[in-house]
């Protein structure tokens, strides 16, 4: 069978996206995630809970951090947000020592890149 006319199920959105961080500095992506981007804490299932690692929401958005032994910095692959009141966050990350970042601009928005508190790359978009 030819995988393009077969008939399968559609994904229907993204369920959550993983970023991977360095064991015991959940501390550094609360505050992060939590204190600059505003998301809120979800507790991870217990059978979960114990390899570290922090679960955010802010309305349909769900963010995973979850531990990599081996970690390295995603640089170039990243997740993009859409936010409200860029300029004021892009300030606020600012006077916390994120380094925040222009890139070419995209019609329709402004964006802005940032790194967490442990190099990974995020995309902050504000739709006009």
């Amino acid at each position: 069978n030819d995988a393009r006319t077969r008939c399968v199920m559609p994904v229907r959105r993204i369920d959550h996206v993983l970023i991977a961080m360095p064991a015991g500095r959940e501390q550094e992506a609360r505050a992060f995630y939590s204190g600059m981007l505003g998301f809120v804490e979800k507790a991870k299932p217990p059978q979960l809970a114990e390899r570290g690692g922090c679960w955010f929401e802010s309305g349909p958005v769900t963010v995973h951090l979850g531990v990599d032994k081996n970690f390295i910095a995603a640089r170039k692959a990243h997740p993009a947000f859409i936010v409200d009141g860029l300029a004021g966050l892009e300030t606020m990350l600012k006077q916390a020592g994120y380094k925040v970042t222009e890139d070419e601009p995209i019609e329709g928005c402004d964006r802005r890149h940032v790194e967490d508190p442990f190099g990974n790359r995020l995309e902050l978009i504000e739709p006009h």
